[in-house]
């Protein structure tokens, strides 16, 4: 089951997104290795130092999702990779940290790890055609009471 839809059935996700960002990585041959490049480039969405504020939906190409498959990894162990690859001590994502303005409030600078997205805030999506190994990511508006939120629902005939 993914966003309350049971496996098997139709459905679709709308989302407020941006254009899409193409993640380049035509070396990694292990799950662990295209796990750093993608989150590398998720830590980029909108600015490095904003975590939890934005959703992003993440699309594997067939030549990126077949080093997952071959590997044996689920949908939900490429999640769990990613969330734990972007998360952050908070430490590094205060406001003025490496001169940079942009960031978190001082008191977030205690905190050991704070994530880069919400809990269900990377939608993760295969597909794609053959043309090699590029995946891409739609990075999404504030999400929350303060934007929008995805919506997914079953197609029905």
């Amino acid at each position: 089951m993914q966003r309350g839809i049971d496996e098997g059935v139709d459905a679709i996700t709308v989302f407020a997104g941006e254009g899409p960002k193409c993640i380049i990585d035509q070396l990694a041959r292990t799950p662990e290795q295209l796990i750093a490049t993608l989150a590398d480039a998720l830590m980029g969405l909108h600015h490095r130092k904003l975590v939890v504020g934005f959703d992003v939906v993440l699309v594997v190409s067939p030549d990126h999702s077949r080093i997952f498959h071959e590997a044996k990894w689920s949908d939900a162990e490429v999640l769990e990779a990613l969330y734990a690859a972007t998360a952050r001590p908070g430490a590094e994502l205060v406001r003025g940290v490496g001169g940079i303005a942009e960031g978190v409030p001082e008191g977030f600078g205690e905190i050991p790890s704070l994530p880069k997205f919400r809990p269900d805030g990377i939608l993760l999506a295969h597909a794609g055609g053959g043309a090699g190994l590029f995946s891409s990511m739609i990075g999404g508006w504030v999400n929350g009471e303060m934007g929008s939120d995805p919506v997914t629902v079953e197609v029905r005939p």
